[in-house]
């Protein structure tokens, strides 16, 4: 018992990981919770702005409170459950070592921090106001949301691949900025001590300059030092314009990248069979290197219940498991096309032997399917009502006085692949293989 309560645990601990993480667009809780903690954030942001509005604020001072400690309990909840679920989003290591990943990473100490401030004033009141300036810091909790958007994530990985042009260039401006302030402050104190009275006054006025700002506030009054003015003006132009070039340098690269890469690559069809074992199938217990699987197929993905697993050797099948088979593509032009017929009940192949359907000698009955079972097809083999009849023809097959047209050898059809139609007394899917 205590097992099976610990394999439960775990077990919530995993999908608990994958709700908390950025969600994949089929699982409906995930996305649903990506959504949902998106919203929280906007909305918490909106009442910290309009809290700086005395007027709004007191016209609605229990609404906007309310709203803050609602979303702070939300924001403790959500750091209490990625805590819980540290093993499985950060798998390298002990789990003492996951937790201890999350809790020092710079989204851990922000989400820590998006709720801490509005509890501790109740251990702590005389820090009131230091606390509530912490709070500020909840803005960074913005950078989650660029994990849900692929189109954010794509600015997020420039900088990350021009991180040292970009220090570098940073550490340029820098050097600048600390040269030219000593050289102001050393041409024009003379001249007006009140206004470059020291060193960071020339780095004041070097940042304004530099940067293009240009407050006003102080400039040079000598010959000397309007003409150096002049010059640092030039250089700061040239200098900010660096990390503008190099971050549209790498959107270029990643582009022209993206490009190369689909003309470099050739796509091809690949086919694809979903088998789910049930009942005594023989690959249940069984390791997937066990498995005789002929030559040119491999198994894609095992689907076990709402989980879809990527198969290792050592993956072991279970009963109710799905498992996708893929098989290499035809490399000629010539493809086989099956169509699969679910009989209903008024087909006129209902109670008929296959020996007795008036089809054509092109046409062949390959499987058909009965509830869980696989019954190869026999001339005396009896259709019902409910059976998927497999059917391989190079005509179009007549049941009555309907024509199902299975595609030509180019593999055009009216039919999309693996699309359902309802017609007459049968559903029809088309599968090119």
């Amino acid at each position: 018992m205590k097992q099976t309560n610990g394999n439960r645990f775990e077990n919530f601990r995993a999908r608990l990981a994958k709700v908390v993480e950025v969600g994949a667009s089929d699982d409906f809780i995930s996305r649903a919770y990506d959504f949902w903690i998106t919203f929280i954030i906007l909305l918490n942001l909106t009442v910290v702005i309009l809290s700086t509005f005395s007027s709004v604020y007191s016209r609605n001072r229990v609404l906007l409170d309310t709203i803050e400690d609602i979303s702070a309990a939300f924001f403790a909840v959500d750091y209490v459950l990625r805590l819980i679920a540290a093993k499985y989003i950060y798998r390298r290591g002990t789990e003492l070592r996951s937790i201890g990943r999350y809790v020092t990473s710079f989204t851990g100490i922000v989400d820590l921090l998006s709720f801490l401030p509005a509890y501790l004033p109740v251990f702590f009141p005389e820090g009131a106001v230091a606390f509530r300036v912490l709070r500020i810091v909840r803005i960074f909790r913005l950078f989650r949301i660029n994990a849900y958007y692929d189109d954010l994530n794509a600015i997020a990985d420039v900088l990350s691949k021009k991180k040292q042009q970009l220090i570098s260039s940073v550490f340029i401006v820098l050097v600048l900025i600390l040269a030219s302030s000593l050289c102001m402050y050393s041409v024009e104190n003379a001249a007006q001590p009140e206004a470059f009275s020291n060193a960071f006054s020339g780095i004041w006025w070097s940042v304004s300059t530099l940067l293009t700002v240009g407050y006003g506030d102080i400039y040079p009054i000598t010959t000397l030092g309007k003409i150096l003015g002049i010059i640092i003006t030039f250089l700061g132009v040239g200098m900010v314009a660096i990390p503008t070039g190099i971050i549209s340098a790498g959107f270029v690269e990643q582009y022209t990248k993206l490009q190369r890469s689909s003309s470099m690559a050739k796509e091809d069809d690949l086919r694809f069979i979903k088998i789910s074992l049930s009942g005594y199938d023989p690959w249940i217990g069984k390791k997937i290197s066990e498995l005789q699987i002929p030559t040119g197929m491999i198994i894609t993905a095992v689907r076990r219940g709402d989980d879809i697993i990527i198969p290792r050797g050592n993956t072991v099948l279970e009963s109710a498991d799905t498992v996708v088979i893929a098989a290499e593509s035809n490399a000629g032009d010539d493809h086989v096309e099956l169509k699969e017929i679910t009989l209903l009940e008024h087909n006129p192949w209902n109670d008929k032997c296959i020996r007795d359907l008036d089809i054509s000698r092109q046409t062949l009955i390959v499987m058909v399917k009965r509830g869980n079972r696989i019954i190869i097809p026999q001339g005396d083999t009896r259709l019902h009502a409910g059976d998927v009849v497999l059917v391989h023809s190079k005509v179009p097959v007549l049941i009555g006085r309907e024509r199902i047209s299975i595609s030509d050898r180019n593999g055009q059809s009216d039919a999309l692949p693996s699309a359902r139609l309802m017609n007459g007394g049968y559903h029809e899917s088309i599968y090119p293989v």
